[in-house]
């Protein structure tokens, strides 16, 4: 459990500094550059998030989990539903178009689904630390952008094709994830 709070104290950490102290960024980057700054948040994020992925790994081998409740087995269906738009809106984020300005940041919008149908369907303390800390973050980053400007995020120039592409290329993605990438990645079968 200690590697998955380390890597997830690494890899929210390095994502949070522009929520909670971005002055101390802008002085970093003023201090050391842009590019070392870049290096430096890209090896700090990367080493969080394979702890996390070692860390939960672990996690879900321990013979006796700590089970903090219990969801009822429909709960996973509302799961499934509310990881619907998950990969759409991951893609919106790089294909901006319609979809990425009513959801104003497409990727917190898709780590809060993600999230949230992750804590609905598994209650041992290691799903609550992973998914509950991502939904915070993602929560807490949201609400910092109302009173920041949000880094800008490269993607294709926007297009009037863009939306359709980021719809049927993510639920072909989340397809892929039902029917199988879910079991080969992570070892779990959503649906069975």
């Amino acid at each position: 459990m200690l590697l998955l709070v380390l890597g997830l104290v690494l890899f929210l950490g390095s994502h949070s500094v522009s929520i909670f102290a971005p002055s101390v960024r802008a002085q970093l980057v003023g201090r050391i550059g842009v590019l070392p700054w870049q290096l430096l948040y890209g090896v700090v994020a990367l080493v969080g998030l394979i702890l996390i992925v070692q860390g939960y790994a672990a996690a879900r081998q321990v013979a006796d989990p700590v089970v903090l409740y219990s969801a009822p087995t429909w709960m996973r269906h509302v799961a499934l539903l509310l990881l619907l738009p998950v990969f759409p809106l991951l893609l919106a984020t790089y294909l901006p178009g319609r979809i990425a300005r009513a959801a104003r940041h497409p990727m917190l919008l898709a780590v809060k689904f993600w999230a949230l149908a992750h804590l609905l369907a598994n209650g041992t303390l290691a799903d609550v630390l992973l998914f509950g800390g991502f939904l915070a973050w993602a929560v807490a980053d949201r609400i910092s952008l109302k009173r920041r400007a949000g880094p800008p995020v490269p993607g294709a120039p926007a297009g009037r094709w863009n939306d359709l592409l980021a719809l049927v290329l993510g639920l072909g993605i989340y397809v892929a994830f039902i029917l199988g990438l879910h079991q080969w990645l992570m070892g779990v079968a959503p649906i069975g």
